[in-house]
């Protein structure tokens, strides 16, 4: 006899063998316990979910001779001939390939002739979505009022692409995701009497990539116990044979993005290729990485929520100490972008190397999420000591220095008594904003404005434009009132690209010193 697939091998027979859609199978034991079978029945939800599996088995529990609690026998002919496919009263379409009027109306036509054994005829019509409109108008009126021992399941995985007058004529059961735990359980079942060994983390991972289908994961499973028949299956041997990654690399990945390593980043990214590692599940597995450490942030208990193990259960709490909950979630929302574009595109590597330099390289994007991941970088230099300069300073540095005339700065008289204090105390007046704008400040210029104002001077848009706003303009001057006891204007200024170098503006601080020398006795 030839090989049957698990999910075939192992099809629930009856209600109490369906997992993860108690909801369903409790109202239909009780519909067919009570006698109050329905005409038309309408199955929703994703791919592997049970809505076929149900169907035939309502479908062979309406026509058993002997039913058992709202469950079929599967002993008698009737229940026999169902599960072997041989039973006239069970007629299966798929309206993918069956979707035009004339094969409705052939459907219509066979209505009329009641069935020669058992009690009722069941038309299962999988992928009903695919029906044509003229098709739906055809079945119309049959759905509505249906001979008495004609029953009606439609299935599909769209019902929003199914005409409101077709809806309003069936009872309508949403097939829900099965769970990992769920699915989880079912396979370590299975593996059992298949007499297959296999580690829980292993069985745990391929529940997971089964994404919420029960037949995806039979399958998966399949092949897993194919490629390693006569083994037993670890966690890595699954991850070899579904080109998956494991979560100790994604760490690590993580750890090179943290520390902006782009040179890190790619090397891994080759070895990763070089493995055989398929980098559309890569993609997922990272993305789902992420959303691991964003519920270790965002919650207080979120072990039962993330699914790894123990000992890595650790390693992400670790790493979501490390990093900023909206850094966090731009890298999200980078990689979510990514598993859009990757599915059809034909240079995947190239897509997911971009991925991790915009990871690495802030500044590469505009958007308000990077231009804060960039300050955040800013305010941790500066923090630790790190001295910022603009690229053409660095640059400067490098060259040996030229001694220059120094230009004499004379503005004693130009510079009011709050100024004064200013200057003296700019230090703990920066100390004592918020992180965001002690950041922008230390690369401001403090001087003197119009009307003997302070002004600010930038030399980049972006810092300028931040601490204009009105709410951060109100922050420095109520720090400036509260180190002084003086109100001060502050205006904001940008040099002009080309025309203008920060040399040419007086420092105020510096001014403050140099009168202090010239007045000491």
């Amino acid at each position: 006899m030839s090989y049957t697939a698990l999910y075939r091998k192992f099809r629930p027979t009856d209600f109490n063998d369906v997992k993860g859609q108690d909801h369903i199978v409790t109202t239909l034991k009780n519909q067919i316990k009570a006698d109050r079978i329905g005409h038309a029945y309408l199955f929703c939800g994703t791919r592997g979910t049970g809505k076929t599996t149900i169907a035939k088995i309502l479908a062979k529990t309406v026509n058993c001779e002997h039913p058992v609690d709202g469950n079929p026998c599967n002993e008698c002919s009737m229940c026999k001939a169902i599960s072997n496919q041989t039973s006239m009263n069970v007629i299966e379409i798929d309206a993918a390939s069956n979707n035009g009027v004339d094969n409705i109306r052939e459907i219509v036509d066979e209505v009329r002739y009641s069935p020669t054994e058992g009690k009722y005829k069941v038309y299962i019509i999988d992928e009903v979505h695919m029906l044509s409109t003229g098709a739906f108008n055809a079945l119309l009126k049959t759905l509505e009022e249906p001979p008495s021992y004609v029953i009606f399941i439609l299935a599909t995985t769209e019902a929003h692409k199914i005409p409101i007058t077709i809806l309003s004529r069936c009872q309508r059961y949403d097939f829900k995701r099965i769970t990992i735990d769920t699915i989880a359980a079912r396979l370590t079942e299975l593996i059992t009497q298949e007499q297959v060994q296999a580690e829980e983390k292993a069985i745990r991972y391929v529940a997971r990539m089964g994404d919420g289908s029960m037949r995806d994961a039979l399958s998966l499973l399949d092949q897993c116990i194919a490629f390693y028949f006569g083994q037993k299956l670890t966690y890595d041997n699954v991850l070899e044979v579904l080109g998956a990654v494991d979560v100790e690399i994604f760490a690590r990945l993580l750890d090179y993005v943290l520390h902006n390593s782009v040179a890190e980043c790619m090397k891994l990214i080759e070895d990763l290729i070089i493995s055989g590692r398929e980098l559309t599940q890569f993609t997922v597995d990272f993305t789902w990485y992420l959303r691991n450490l964003l519920l270790v942030k965002t919650s207080e208990d979120s072990s039962e929520m993330i699914d790894v193990s123990t000992d890595n259960l650790g390693l992400v709490k670790r790493q979501a100490e490390q990093i900023e909950l909206e850094t966090l979630i731009r890298y999200i929302r980078i990689f979510s972008d990514l598993s859009n574009q990757i599915k059809y595109a034909s240079q995947k590597r190239i897509l997911v190397e971009v991925a991790l330099i915009k990871l690495c390289r802030p500044q590469m994007e505009t958007d308000q999420g990077s231009i804060l991941d960039r300050l955040r970088l800013l305010e941790g230099k500066v923090e630790n000591g790190i001295v910022t300069a603009p690229a053409a300073a660095t640059q400067n540095a490098m060259i040996p220095p030229v001694q220059e005339e120094k230009k004499e700065v004379i503005l004693p008289k130009a510079v009011p008594e709050d100024l004064k204090e200013v200057a003296k105390n700019w230090n703990n007046i920066v100390a004592g904003t918020s992180p965001l704008i002690k950041a922008v400040l230390a690369g401001a210029r403090p001087s003197i404005g119009n009307n003997n104002t302070l002004l600010l001077v930038f030399t980049e848009a972006m810092d300028k434009d931040l601490i204009s706003r009105e709410e951060h303009m109100k922050d420095i001057k109520a720090v400036i009132a509260k180190t002084i006891h003086k109100e001060v204007d502050v205006q904001t200024k940008l040099l002009t690209q080309g025309k203008e170098s920060m040399e040419d503006i007086p420092d105020l601080t510096k001014i403050i010193k140099n009168i202090n020398i010239e007045y000491v006795d």
